[in-house]
C-alpha cells in the first residue's frame, strides 16, 4: 500500500481533474450490462453530480435530463490500459487531448497511456504534466504509466515511489524490452511495494533485431526479415518466472503467439500473479495482411499466423487473457508512407475497438455482450487496480450506451484522432457506441449524418 501521504498527493491531483458535473441524468429503459455485478437486464441508470445513484425501474427522478437507451446497451465506459498519447515530443502525431477526444468517440472513457514519450515519463513532474494535461482536455480519465528505468534505458531504476505518488498506475519501459533480468527483478520487487504492476513488452532483442514481421513462410516469400515467435515466449517465460520469484504483480502487454498464452495460462494455473492483455488486430489479423505491403499492418510485436489468433482468442474466451487494449499508437502519414522496412511500428484503435470486437467476437464467435464487456471494463479495472468498470451504486458515473445493431464502415478520414494509421480501414462493423459520458457529463454524442 501506498504510504498515507503519498496517497494524499496523489488524491490532490485527481480531484484537480474532476471535470464540471451535469446535475441529475437519467438514462432510461435500456440493457443494463454490468459485468462487475452481473447483472444483465432492462432498467434505468440514474446519475447524480457525477455518480451512479440508482440502477432499476426508476419513476419520476425529479429534475434531470432524460436521455432515452431504448434499443441500447448501458454499460460502465471502456478502459482502454494501453495507449500512447505521444504528448510531449510527437504532437504533431497525437496529444492528450486529441487522444481523449479519440477515446470517447470509441465509448472509452478511462485510458491508461504509456511512458514513451519524449521525454519519457520518468519523473514525478512527468506523471503529474500527464494527469494535468488530461484534466485540462476535460474528456477521458487519463491515467500514466511510469517508465521502470530512467529515460527508458534499461539500465537504472527510476523513482518509482516518486511516480506512484504522482499517480503512476503502473510502469513500463513499453515500446522497448527490459533487456536485463536483474533490473525486471527489482522492478518487480519496488513496484509490488506501491502495488503496481509492471508492463512488460516482451521481447528478446537478441532474435528480433532487425525484424519486421512475423518469421515463417509468409516472410521468406517476400523477402522480408522476420522476428520469431520465440522471441516473445523466450521473454514472457522469463519474466514470469521473476514475477513467481519476486511475488510481483506481471502484466503482459500485447500477447501475440499462442505460445505465450501457454505460458500464460500455465502461470495462472500455478497462482502466480500474472495478468495479460491482447489486441484487437491480434485477434482479427494475420501475417497474410503484409502481402499488400500497407504499412498499417506492421506493428510490434507483428501479426502471426492464423493458429495464433486461433489461440489469442480462445485464451480471451476461457480467461487467460484478462483484457483486450488498442495498443493505440499514432504516426504521420508521412512515417507511414515509407518503405515497410523502414516505416514504423504502429496502429491506432481507439474508435475502432469496440466495433472490431463486437462485430468479430459477438457477431461472428457467439461470444455475449456481458463477455465482451467485461474484458474492457471491470477486468481491465481490476489489472491497474482503478475504482472503475462498474455501474454499481455509488460508482463515478462514467458510461457508454451501445446501438448493438449499428452497421457501420471505418472511415479514417473521419476518425478524431490526428492520425490515420489504422488497419480496419474500409471494415463493415456492426455495433458502435453512440454517446459517452465521463464523471456524469455526456462528453460525445454520434452525430447523424
Amino acid at each position: 500500500m501506498l504510504p498515507e501521504s503519498m496517497l494524499e498527493n496523489a488524491s490532490c491531483l485527481r480531484r484537480m481533474a474532476v471535470r464540471k458535473m451535469e446535475g441529475r441524468i437519467l438514462i432510461k429503459g435500456g440493457r443494463v450490462i454490468d459485468p462487475a455485478s452481473g447483472r444483465d437486464a432492462m432498467a434505468d441508470v440514474l446519475l447524480d453530480h457525477g455518480k451512479i445513484k440508482a440502477v432499476g425501474r426508476i419513476g419520476k427522478p425529479g429534475k434531470a435530463r432524460v436521455l432515452s437507451a431504448k434499443g441500447l446497451i448501458v454499460a460502465p465506459g471502456l478502459i482502454d490500459l494501453h495507449v500512447h498519447l505521444r504528448e510531449p515530443g510527437d504532437e504533431q502525431e497525437e496529444t492528450i487531448a486529441s487522444g481523449s477526444a479519440a477515446a470517447v468517440a470509441g465509448g472509452i472513457t478511462s485510458v491508461v497511456c504509456m511512458a514513451n514519450t519524449k521525454p519519457p515519463c520518468d519523473s514525478e513532474a512527468a506523471a503529474e504534466y500527464v494527469i494535468l494535461q488530461g484534466a485540462r482536455a476535460g474528456l477521458a480519465n487519463i491515467f500514466p504509466v511510469g517508465a521502470v528505468t530512467k529515460r527508458r534505458e534499461g539500465q537504472e531504476l527510476a523513482e518509482i515511489g516518486q511516480l506512484a505518488r504522482a499517480g503512476a498506475v503502473a510502469f513500463s519501459d513499453d515500446g522497448d524490452p527490459i533487456q536485463s533480468a536483474e533490473v525486471m527483478r527489482r522492478a518487480l520487487e519496488y513496484a509490488a511495494m506501491f502495488g503496481r504492476p509492471i508492463i512488460t513488452h516482451a521481447e528478446d532483442h537478441d532474435l528480433s533485431a532487425g525484424g519486421v514481421m512475423n518469421e515463417g513462410a509468409v516472410s521468406m516469400a517476400l523477402g522480408l526479415q522476420g522476428v520469431p515467435a520465440a522471441s516473445e515466449e523466450i521473454a514472457v517465460g522469463r519474466d514470469i518466472r521473476l514475477a513467481e520469484m519476486t511475488s510481483g504483480h506481471l502484466h503482459v502487454a500485447h500477447v501475440s503467439t499462442a505460445g505465450s498464452v501457454a505460458l500464460v495460462r500455465e502461470a495462472k494455473a500455478r497462482g502466480a500473479q500474472v495478468t495479460c492483455e491482447v489486441t484487437p488486430h491480434h485477434l482479427t489479423l494475420t501475417e497474410e495482411s503484409v502481402r499488400s505491403f500497407d504499412t498499417a499492418y506492421k506493428m510490434n510485436p507483428p501479426l502471426r499466423t492464423r493458429e495464433d489468433v486461433e489461440a489469442c482468442v480462445a485464451g480471451l474466451v476461457d480467461g487467460t487473457i484478462d483484457a483486450i487494449a488498442t495498443d493505440h499508437a499514432p504516426h504521420s502519414a508521412e512515417e507511414k508512407e515509407l518503405e515497410f522496412p523502414s516505416a514504423p511500428n504502429g496502429v491506432i484503435g481507439m474508435e475502432t475497438m469496440l466495433g472490431v470486437c463486437a462485430t468479430e467476437l459477438v457477431g461472428r464467435r457467439g461470444m455475449s455482450w456481458n463477455d465482451l464487456l467485461a474484458r474492457m471494463t471491470v477486468n481491465p479495472a481490476r489489472v491497474m487496480g482503478l475504482s472503475k468498470g462498474t455501474l454499481a451504486v455509488g460508482a463515478d458515473a462514467d458510461v457508454v450506451l451501445i446501438d448493438p445493431d449499428m452497421a457501420w464502415t471505418v472511415d479514417r478520414a473521419r476518425f478524431v484522432s490526428r492520425s490515420r494509421n489504422c488497419p480496419f480501414h474500409g471494415w463493415k462493423l456492426t455495433g458502435r457506441a453512440v454517446a459517452t459520458l465521463v464523471g456524469g457529463g455526456v462528453k460525445w454524442q454520434l452525430a447523424v449524418r
